[in-house]
């Protein structure tokens, strides 16, 4: 058991299973480390600051830092996780990232589709190419895909998102920059709200939050919030108007 920049991690068989205390999602799974800034969402990445450090830890996959690897030897491990789960894919890279080989992405696919007592949440900001590989790739419905939406600017990764054929569709507006404004939602299942932490965190206007939180309700989207945010992201928590919203497109256990 290792305690880690508050996150509790429980290590098995060389980081075979990590549990999460992501508050959307169950447990990671990570085929894939390292990635690269692409938008202001990026600045000041957790993954990166935490493959750093475990990279000063002597962590195997984590001796290229924050450079883009590929762990082959972890691609089945889903498949030998019997208790039912919910695993956000990829935690420390991005599936879509232009580094990654399409004959990999599909692997991935190919334990997503045969591990269909799971659900896996696969979170990109390479929207666009998940919209080119969208027609190559197999959409069991236990696969959930969801882009990142930091600001107004960056509203066309739901268009893309839109036009694939995962059977669920979800926006992570976090870390939330700047106001959105209108959202289109159709085709969307889900919305995940969050403010930046850690110590550089740049500061969320409650007013971005309920704008969005406003338009899930006009829509019909559920709504969750993860948090304010901040330094002291423990401190801050995650109350909006007098409660938590932890609103899931369906149960959150399998």
């Amino acid at each position: 058991m290792i305690l880690f920049v508050g996150i509790k991690l429980y290590v098995c068989l060389h980081y075979m299973s990590v549990s999460s205390r992501i508050e959307w999602t169950d447990s990671t799974w990570n085929p894939i480390t390292g990635c690269t800034k692409i938008s202001p969402g990026c600045k000041y990445c957790y993954a990166e600051r935490m493959s750093k450090r475990l990279q000063a830890m002597g962590q195997v996959n984590y001796r290229y830092g924050f450079t883009v690897t590929l762990h082959e030897d972890i691609l089945e491990y889903p498949l030998n996780w019997k208790k039912p789960q919910n695993i956000f894919v990829n935690s420390m890279s991005d599936l879509f990232h232009d580094d990654v080989p399409v004959v990999f992405i599909l692997k991935m696919f190919d334990v997503m589709n045969r591990a269909d007592w799971h659900r896996f949440q696969i979170l990109t900001k390479r929207s666009q190419r998940l919209q080119e590989l969208d027609n190559q790739l197999i959409w069991t419905p236990n696969i959930w895909m969801g882009v990142s939406v930091e600001n107004a600017k960056y509203k066309y990764r739901v268009d893309h998102l839109r036009r694939t054929s995962a059977a669920v569709k979800f926006l992570s507006i976090e870390p939330l920059l700047g106001p959105v404004g209108k959202l289109n939602l159709r085709g969307i299942d889900w919305v995940i709200v969050g403010g930046e932490s850690g110590p550089k965190a740049r500061p969320m206007e409650p007013s971005w939050v309920v704008e969005i939180r406003d338009q899930c309700f006009d829509s019909g989207v559920p709504f969750f919030f993860k948090q304010w945010g901040g330094k002291n992201k423990k401190k801050a928590g995650r109350i909006l108007d007098g409660r938590t919203w932890d609103e899931m497109p369906i149960p959150t256990r399998v």
